[in-house]
């Protein structure tokens, strides 16, 4: 009788409502970011129209100003380069259940020690040696910044977000010391321009890119992404990472060093936020100067949050909030630039309210409408 009473759907239950494990998943990788944009282009409208300004024609201008012209192109790209590093600092980390309010001290001393080994290398070194060089050491500078806390948490235990924002001061503050004191030039803080390591522009290919920053270090950003995302899911160690993320004590109950995780996690993600440096020192400018990682940082938990913590989704989230930095630009002629500031906090709010309500939706929709 108990057999038959489960062999009858019960009521309101729709069996053909449930939908493939695949495509939930996909469901709920997308509708999160594409509800945020959506929300975020109302938001938009709004604010423009209170401006006195047709949103059509600054959304308009916007795409004008930034994949609509090469040059506009070249800095979306340039920028994205830099934020899909902090993003993928900020992502890994999360993976681990730590949250990485690091990542501009990371950044900062990546670029620093970049420099540092450009500075270093006598002039006319080959780039093949050079450059890999360079990144090495950007990656280790931003893995040492990132190893304080790394060891604070796993020995002691200690808040990875407190001291990952104390470490920052201290980084930046002593980054300014030595430029100050030991390689500043003229008036300005930042080292004398690197004798080998320079990586050429994209202009030096493709001659529409001339004028933006965009530079070789891309190939860099795409390789880090698809190497977190194959040690993320296609590694022992990664998956390690993720079970420490979701469930610390179930995981160290099953014989993973939880500690050694966090650690490495941290690591990892500050050699990513590190190697987010050679973007201005070696593609850019040629040098290390003071600022120039303001902001990138803390964009970088925005991209992770918006790109779910997905490698690849970090690429494309990384792209749309270059898309608005330099849209914000472009459109500063009829509204304020603040205008995508307020946006950008719009998205992400919406991601942070959105995910709970794609996972009650496809709850519902596998319990068939219970």
């Amino acid at each position: 009788m108990s057999q038959l009473n489960e062999s009858i759907p019960r009521p309101g239950a729709d069996r053909t409502s449930r939908l493939p494990a695949s495509v939930t998943r996909l469901i709920s990788a997308l509708l999160p970011p594409f509800t945020a944009l959506l929300i975020a282009a109302v938001v938009g409208d709004i604010l423009i129209l209170s401006f006195g300004q047709s949103p059509a024609d600054v959304f308009v201008l916007l795409i004008e100003g930034t994949w609509g012209n090469a040059y506009g192109l070249g800095q979306v790209i340039y920028k994205a380069t830099t934020l899909t590093f902090t993003g993928l600092s900020v992502a890994l980390a999360l993976r681990a259940g730590l949250f990485n309010i690091g990542a501009e001290g990371q950044l900062a001393m990546g670029g620093f020690c970049a420099a540092v080994v450009g500075l270093l290398l006598p002039a006319g070194t080959p780039a093949v040696l050079a450059v890999p060089l360079c990144l090495a050491g950007a990656a280790i500078g931003g893995a040492s910044v990132a190893s304080v806390p790394g060891v604070l948490k796993a020995r002691f235990g200690a808040s990875e977000v407190i001291v990952t924002i104390m470490v920052n001061f201290i980084t930046l503050a002593l980054l300014n010391w030595l430029i100050a004191t030991k390689l500043n030039v003229a008036e300005s803080l930042h080292t004398p321009e690197i004798h080998a390591g320079a990586v050429p522009r994209l202009s030096s290919v493709v001659d529409s890119f001339a004028g933006s920053a965009a530079n070789f270090v891309l190939v860099v950003a795409l390789a880090a992404a698809g190497y977190a995302a194959w040690y993320l899911f296609r590694t022992r160690a990664g998956y390690d990472l993720r079970a420490v993320g979701l469930q610390p004590e179930a995981a160290e109950y099953g014989g993973v060093k939880v500690g050694r995780v966090w650690l490495r996690a941290m690591l990892l993600a500050g050699a990513m936020a590190g190697l987010g440096g050679t973007n201005y020192v070696l593609g850019y400018k040629q040098y290390y100067e003071e600022g120039f990682a303001a902001g990138a940082g803390f964009l970088g938990i925005a991209v992770a949050l918006v790109g779910r913590n997905h490698p690849f989704g970090v690429v494309i989230a990384a792209l749309l909030f270059a898309t608005l930095s330099q849209g914000g630009l472009a459109v500063n002629a009829v509204v304020p630039k603040q205008m995508v500031d307020v946006l950008t906090a719009v998205v992400i709010i919406a991601v942070a309210t959105s995910v709970p309500e794609v996972q009650r939706l496809l709850k519902s929709v596998r319990g068939g409408g219970k």
